[in-house]
């Protein structure tokens, strides 16, 4: 069900047509759970892009996996992934910007992530150089790797590759539950101007450099393109995409996002397996 625009969306509705830069979350805004675009998503974006709308994806996705949405969109600009660790353009392979998390913050993270209680009940995952670190295949494991198509590097002891930074550290779990006990305690015993927790579906959470936000990478694209917040669109589903949500001028949550997100959000739309993104941009782009 479509919710009612909040007090935001009367300050910002008569203003649409000032939109020039539309940014998409990925999974549960414009890919559900079939891992694919619907064609509304596609068709969508390619009207908004023909109006001269430019169009960006931002995602917690590795860059690799999130490629073949960007190129299946035939989007132009650079590609924001890791939460807005890594924003690289695609087309000529420049990596433009990289917040790393430091060894020494990884090694503090596996500390707590390999306590006793812990360690056999979470699977984590290092990225490095765009590659995927484990310490061992787990059904966890096995399951995002089917949805994000990247082949993990086993290694055993995860402290042994941190002879480079972590662009991300992740945690994983289908143990809805523990994951928040996670989410919460790193979020209480981690200074925020340190490190960035999030969580970017219920069974993650994931830990990046403190400006590694979707809001930090959409305002510097944004500023690229010399766009003021009011000129910015952005579309996501969940915690990770506050931040953006909160900087663009339109800010849109899909109807499944949790309620921080949703109260933050200019409009809610339908759902992603109702194509909630393609309604949101019919409505406040195409119209």
């Amino acid at each position: 069900m479509l919710r009612s625009e909040n007090p935001r969306s009367q300050t910002h509705a008569r203003d649409t047509q000032k939109i020039r830069l539309l940014v998409l979350d990925i999974d549960g805004t414009i890919a559900g759970k079939s891992n694919q675009l619907n064609q509304p998503i596609v068709d969508a974006v390619a009207a908004v892009q023909a109006q001269g709308v430019a169009v960006a994806i931002a995602t917690g996705r590795m860059y690799r996996a999130a490629l073949r949405f960007h190129q299946a969109l035939n989007l132009q600009l650079p590609l924001i992934a890791y939460q807005g660790a890594w924003i690289q353009d695609p087309a000529t392979h420049q990596r433009s910007w990289h917040t790393p998390v430091t060894p020494s913050q990884a090694l503090d993270l596996l500390a707590y992530l390999e306590q006793a209680d812990l360690r056999h009940r979470l699977s984590v995952h290092f990225y490095i150089d765009d590659d995927l670190y484990v310490r061992e295949m787990t059904p966890d494991t096995e399951a995002y790797v089917q949805r994000s198509g990247i082949a993990p590097i086993a290694v055993g002891d995860l402290r042994s590759v941190l002879d480079r930074s972590p662009t991300k550290v992740l945690a994983l779990s289908a143990d809805i539950a523990l994951m928040q006990m996670v989410l919460a305690d790193l979020q209480a015993i981690t200074n925020p101007q340190d490190l960035h927790i999030t969580t970017s579906v219920a069974t993650f959470v994931e830990a990046t450099h403190p400006h590694a936000t979707k809001g930090h990478a959409v305002q510097r694209l944004a500023e690229d393109l010399n766009l003021q917040p009011e000129q910015v669109m952005a579309i996501g589903d969940n915690c990770n995409d506050l931040e953006m949500i909160q900087y663009a001028g339109l800010g849109i949550a899909m109807g499944d996002a949790p309620e921080i997100v949703k109260a933050s959000a200019t409009w809610v739309a339908p759902t992603v397996e109702a194509d909630g993104a393609a309604v949101a941009i019919q409505k406040f782009l195409l119209q």
